[in-house]
């Protein structure tokens, strides 16, 4: 596997190495040991989720307050996806600022979104088959969430606006000047 920082650099890119002939290929997509030696600290993920979204589907901008705040990592299985974590640590020196990566069935890329990020992905595909594990479970109180168009973020979602699928709890977040956020240098892994 191969670690790669972003420009954010407590979000990582993960490239899993491919094994593949005739018949097919094989993948590790995570290994615990490897990933924390990476990051240099544990993270314990508690669940696995997937979900199937046809072109256009835009999921996000979402993240949960502590204690319930959860670390991501997200991988396309199927199709292509554009991902985007969104530091949202209030007086961290990239606070504002996201990243975005391309995800897909071919590159077998994945993103590691830590504690204290937004997190939203559209589908540039036909279809897209999104898995990602995270570290704590969903709470429906502690959930929230940024307007994915709001100007101050200046995210290219590279899907022309008209052609956006969005849920109706995505078309109501609030801006992120408005938004509850984290503290930087706070503790979200205690």
């Amino acid at each position: 596997m191969k670690f790669t920082r972003c420009a954010i650099p407590d979000v990582i890119v993960i490239e899993p190495l491919a094994h593949g002939d005739g018949r097919g290929y094989f993948v590790e997509t995570f290994r615990k040991d490897k990933f924390e030696e990476f990051l240099g600290f544990g993270v314990d993920f508690c669940q696995d989720n997937e979900s199937r979204s046809s072109y256009g589907v835009l999921r996000g901008l979402h993240y949960q307050l502590p204690p319930f705040a959860q670390s991501k990592l997200v991988r396309a299985v199927q199709g292509r996806i554009l991902d985007v974590a969104v530091d949202i640590r209030r007086g961290s020196p990239t606070f504002g600022q996201s990243v975005a990566v391309e995800l897909d069935d071919k590159n077998k890329k994945q993103l590691f979104v830590p504690r204290g990020f937004a997190h939203g992905f559209v589908v540039l595909s036909d279809y897209a088959v999104f898995a990602y594990k995270v570290d704590n479970y969903y709470s429906p109180e502690c959930d929230r969430g940024i307007a994915f168009d709001d100007k101050s973020l200046g995210i290219e979602w590279k899907v022309p606006k008209e052609m956006l699928q969005l849920s109706s709890k995505d078309t109501k977040q609030p801006l992120f000047a408005d938004a509850q956020l984290f503290e930087y240098g706070q503790n979200l892994y205690a």
